[in-house]
C-alpha cells in the first residue's frame, strides 16, 4: 500500500522489485518504460548472499547496514531469522526490521487469499490527537474493530507511528501535546456492512452510545470513544443516493 511512511518517495512509487542473484538490486520503482524496463528508480540495496530457501543477504544502499535473512525448516513450518548490523565505520542505520516483523505473520496468514491489486489510501485521512495514542489504538481496535497495517501496540509498548485503517482510509494517531493548537471537536463517519453487528460489538465492549440505531435516509448510530471524540457509524456508502 502506498502511504506516507511506506516508501522513500510515496508520491511516485509504483512497485518494489528485487533482481535475483548476487549483485542484484533491490529497487523502489518510480517509472517503467517499454517492455517493463525501469526508467526511474531508487536503489535500496544490493544482494550479497543468494541461497534460495536458505539465506538472503543484502548491503543497503541508503544507509550503512547489512542484513542477512535465514530460513530454517522446523516441525511446525519455517523459522525465519533476521540480522541487521551497522557496518564497521558506518554512521547511519535505518533499523526498519523490528517494524516489519510485527506485521509479517499476519500478512503471511492472508497472502493466499489477498487480492493481487495495488491498494491505495483514500485521498482524505484523519489524524486524531490523544493523551495516550497507544491506549487509544488498542481501544479503537477492541471496541470498533479497526485494523492496522502494522500492529496495535501492547500495553506498555511504544510505537513511533500509529496508523489504523477503515477500508482504504487511514486514521493516524498522535500525542496530544504534539499538535500545539487548541483542542478541536471531531466528527467521523464510518460506513459499515452490518450496522446491527457493529452496534452490538460497540455496546458489548462498553462504548458510550449517544444515539442508538435510527434511520433518516440511511441507518446509523452515534457513539463516543474513550476521550470523547464523536463517531457516526452508518450502513450506507458515500455514493449511495
Amino acid at each position: 500500500m502506498r502511504g506516507p511512511i511506506n516508501f522513500f518517495d510515496s508520491a511516485r512509487a509504483i512497485e518494489m522489485r528485487i533482481e535475483p542473484g548476487v549483485g542484484g538490486r533491490i529497487l523502489e520503482i518510480y517509472q517503467v518504460g517499454a517492455e517493463g524496463t525501469v526508467e526511474d528508480a531508487l536503489e535500496l540495496g544490493r544482494i550479497t548472499v543468494w541461497e534460495p530457501g536458505a539465506r538472503l543477504g543484502y548491503r543497503s544502499s541508503v544507509d550503512d547496514t547489512e542484513t542477512t535473512i535465514g530460513f530454517e525448516a522446523i516441525d511446525t513450518g519455517t523459522r525465519v531469522t533476521v540480522e541487521q548490523v551497522l557496518l564497521p565505520g558506518g554512521q547511519q542505520a535505518f533499523y526498519m526490521w523490528p517494524n516489519v516483523i510485527g506485521w509479517l505473520p499476519a500478512w503471511i496468514d492472508r497472502r493466499d487469499s489477498a487480492p493481487r491489486t495495488t491498494r491505495d489510501l483514500d485521498r482524505i485521512s484523519m489524524a486524531l490527537y490523544y493523551e495516550d495514542p497507544a491506549a487509544a489504538a488498542r481501544w479503537l481496535s477492541d471496541v470498533f474493530g479497526l485494523d492496522s497495517w502494522d500492529r496495535v501496540p501492547a500495553e506498555g509498548e511504544r510505537a513511533p507511528w500509529l496508523e489504523l485503517h477503515i477500508g482504504n482510509s487511514a486514521l493516524i494517531l498522535f500525542k496530544l501535546k504534539d499538535r500545539g493548537a487548541p483542542r478541536l471537536d471531531h466528527g467521523l463517519w464510518v460506513y459499515v456492512d452490518d450496522l446491527d453487528a457493529h452496534f452490538a460489538r460497540s455496546t458489548e465492549q462498553g462504548a458510550k452510545i449517544v444515539s442508538e440505531i435510527h434511520q433518516h435516509g440511511y441507518r446509523r448510530y452515534e457513539t463516543l470513544d474513550l476521550e470523547g471524540h464523536h463517531w457516526t457509524f452508518a450502513q450506507a456508502r458515500p455514493t449511495m443516493a
